[in-house]
């Protein structure tokens, strides 16, 4: 399969890496890294973003306000200045696929004029407003389950199923953007690790991320970093780059067109190693 993102197309005949470039003061692993108070630190924003695609990068993923649990909202114009500002100091110096984080329909309208090449929302397109500048941007849309509001998701965590459940709010949601205009070809799906699920649901839904595949469409993992891998090794964000590429590889395994990481280099490699192994050199 072959997604066309703007003026750039995306092969997923093998997994792809997304590098994750948050600007934001307070995103769980990164926060505060690429913003200050003043605004965004372009130097450390353009760095890290050609690291990002020299180490192996086909999608840098861009948000401007952090969905970790128990995140606070910002408003439209804060999100669309650290947005809009990273799109443009991007946009024109790499060839790279750019892929925005954010669920406010003025920034999808604005990052996709200037260049963006996927739409990446966490509520899956249910604020008023998002779907229709999805359908206007004519980008390609990933749609992740998320169970409330990054405030209060983790105190939604009852499931009948974790799985089955997740798999009929993205039914759901996919009828919505087909009815919408958007192309079935266009359209990923994220089951949401670490968004209103528990340690042990996460990892049941990674152990049976092959079920997704009824659907037929690309599947986006993003596991990087996440306190499930803290809380089994116990060890702090900045310390889960090892264990973040063995989950990359092993959703890969099951199924995973692309994965969003923070390490790229390394899960690069990891999935190189894997790819090897398999016979795909």
């Amino acid at each position: 399969m072959t997604l066309q993102c703007g003026q750039r197309s995306l092969s997923l005949d093998t997994p792809q890496i997304m590098g994750v470039l948050n600007v934001t003061p307070d995103s769980f692993s990164d926060g505060g890294q690429l913003l200050s108070r003043t605004g965004i630190l372009n130097d450390q924003l353009l760095e890290r973003a050609v690291q990002m695609v020299e180490d192996g990068a086909s999608i840098l993923d861009i948000g401007g306000e952090s969905t970790r649990p128990g995140a606070a909202p910002v408003s439209t114009q804060e999100e669309l200045d650290r947005v809009m500002g990273a799109v443009e100091l991007i946009a024109p110096r790499l060839d790279v696929i750019l892929s925005i984080d954010t669920s406010t329909p003025e920034v999808m309208r604005e990052a996709a004029m200037a260049g963006a090449g996927l739409l990446n929302d966490v509520r899956a397109f249910s604020r008023d407003g998002a779907m229709a500048a999805a359908v206007a941007s004519r980008l390609p849309v990933s749609l992740m389950h998320m169970s409330d509001e990054p405030d209060r998701m983790q105190e939604q965590t009852e499931y009948v199923d974790v799985v089955t459940d997740v798999k009929a709010f993205l039914e759901h949601r996919i009828a919505v953007c087909l009815t919408a205009g958007i192309a079935q070809d266009q359209i990923l799906i994220d089951p949401g690790f670490g968004f209103g699920k528990t340690v042990a649901q996460n990892y049941q839904m990674l152990r049976k991320l092959g079920e997704f595949a009824s659907f037929d469409l690309p599947i986006l993992v993003g596991v990087s970093r996440k306190s499930m891998i803290g809380a089994i090794t116990g060890r702090p964000a900045s310390g889960r780059v090892v264990p973040s590429a063995v989950l990359a590889v092993m959703a890969a395994q099951r199924g995973a067109s692309v994965v969003r990481v923070h390490d790229v280099a390394e899960t690069a490699d990891a999935l190189s190693v894997w790819q090897a192994t398999e016979g795909e050199l």
